[in-house]
């Protein structure tokens, strides 16, 4: 009796523990999102070391670059082909395939010798090429993962929500940072990391007196660290539905009501399933049937985040406390990853009542303010604490605006019919961005007129900064605010 009355009340008014328990499992998707593009930080140095230990190849500064960015690579190509995947295998079942790839290129990343093909602890062209391959596949999963997951989240959260839930996805990207910065850390412990100095002409060299332990095994375990939060994806990902957006579009109404009830209770879930039917007349649509500035608003929001410079903060936030005279930049990361996680918890928290344009202005404007102060103040030793406090307000103003705030729009703003590959398009180019910063960030970061200048790091701030109040101006003209509205709205919105 009490158990068919729980029933009766959960087909009234749906289950907010369902629903929480779908929403927990795919934001681990956005935790190793965080989780595999981070790790790098603590672990590119002990990397370095290891390589230029290489017998029959120089291991030079491009190389170790690429790298550290390798992922990356993966990353363009995960996203472009999630539109294919999400259509073709649906939401879930894209999800497990990147939860594979995290845990494939964890454990191949820690053992790149795995299978005994390859002499362990020998540094050699081979194995560099090798760990490579791991990383780009982890990458794919990183891709795949940062298009799917908030289109997931956005696919089965209720509307006067559903930024709310999107955006933990971004708290979990933070949360997933934050981690493996302090992982990172307690893996170091009482070892440091090696000392290495440039020699000119793009190669440097490891000093003497520099941790063995880092070089041989600290950076695999780094690495390896992340076989347990990919395993746990991985694992829990299979018992979670796929989304009602996706099972109307495969002509799986019932199953596709069933969840909605579940979710909303049985009224609105009838009026949600109706409203699907009537804006998914075909499977797809062609990719313009909305017009030009539909797909242009989603590829900008994409560019605009990354073309603001936040990813080269995050990525070597190790070396940019180091270069600012910092005695233990590990721990000023570890401070920087609770600021973020912080001010993340802002957006999440106002996104519904605030809304998404107002949070992306104010929020690229405190970005600038910051990323000024930095160009401003780097290299005076007497305006550090200054320099320090600029760095934290232009990463704690990113975390509150477009860090969860683009991923709330790009899952939102495209129709349903066009959907899957208008992200895939959106977050492929948020990935060309994000390695074009990265890998541009040391080379401008380190430019001189003259010796000992510091204008590379004036130019690199100054240009972000420039960056910031053109994204502002992009969001006050052009894109559409999206509080309140249905999914199934963003139809009728682009159609005018």
């Amino acid at each position: 009796m009490i158990s068919n009355t729980k029933t009766m009340n959960q087909n009234q008014s749906g289950s907010k523990a369902y629903l929480t328990a779908i929403v927990m499992v795919a934001v681990l998707g956005g935790l190793l999102f965080g989780y595999d593009t981070a790790v790098i930080s603590g672990a590119e140095k002990g990397l370095q070391a290891f390589f230029l230990g290489a017998p029959d190849f120089q291991y030079s500064d491009f190389m170790h670059g690429f790298t550290s960015s390798s992922a990356l690579i993966g990353c363009i190509i995960g996203s472009a082909l999630s539109g294919l995947f999400a259509s073709r295998l649906g939401r879930k079942k894209s999800l497990i395939f990147a939860g594979v790839c995290f845990f494939l290129s964890a454990w191949g990343s820690m053992e790149p010798e795995t299978f005994g093909l390859l002499p362990y602890g020998k540094p050699s062209w081979t194995l560099l090429v090798v760990f490579n391959l791991y990383r780009v596949l982890g990458g794919i999963g990183v891709g795949m993962a940062s298009a799917i997951c908030p289109m997931y989240i956005g696919e089965i959260a209720p509307t006067n929500i559903r930024g709310m839930l999107v955006s933990f996805n971004q708290f979990a990207i933070i949360f997933g940072q934050l981690v493996v910065y302090f992982v990172n850390f307690l893996i170091l412990g009482d070892h440091t990391n090696p000392i290495i100095e440039s020699i000119g002409n793009g190669f440097s060299k490891l000093m003497p007196g520099s941790d063995p332990w880092t070089i041989t095994t600290g950076w695999r375990y780094m690495f390896g660290s992340e076989c347990v939060p990919a395993g746990l994806f991985t694992l829990l990902i299979c018992f979670v539905p796929e989304t009602p957006r996706y099972l109307v579009m495969i002509h799986q109404d019932d199953k596709a009501l069933q969840v909605l009830t579940r979710i909303n209770g049985i009224d609105i879930a009838r009026k949600t399933l109706e409203d699907i039917k009537n804006t998914i007349t075909t499977k797809t649509e062609k990719l313009f049937s909305y017009g030009f500035m539909c797909i242009f608003v989603g590829i900008m929001l994409s560019v605009f985040q990354q073309a603001i410079g936040i990813n080269a903060v995050l990525y070597y936030a190790p070396r940019i406390f180091s270069d600012m005279g910092m005695s233990n930049p590990m721990v000023q990361t570890v401070i920087m990853g609770v600021v973020n996680i912080s001010f993340t918890l802002v957006a999440v928290f106002t996104v519904e009542r605030l809304g998404r344009k107002p949070l992306l202005i104010w929020g690229s404007i405190g970005m600038a303010i910051g990323a000024f102060g930095v160009a401003l103040t780097f290299g005076n030793p007497a305006l550090s604490m200054v320099t320090m406090l600029s760095i934290m307000i232009y990463s704690a103003c990113f975390m509150f605006s477009w860090g969860p705030i683009c991923w709330v729009l790009i899952a939102e703003i495209f129709p349903n019919t066009i959907r899957g590959a208008a992200v895939a398009i959106a977050v492929a180019f948020q990935w060309i961005f994000n390695f074009i910063v990265s890998s541009t960030f040391v080379p401008m970061f380190n430019m001189h007129l003259t010796a000992g200048d510091n204008f590379g790091h004036w130019f690199t701030y100054g240009l972000y900064g420039v960056i910031c109040v053109l994204a502002a101006l992009f969001v006050w003209k052009l894109v559409p605010e999206t509080k309140g509205k249905t999914l199934e709205d963003m139809t009728k919105l682009w159609r005018k």
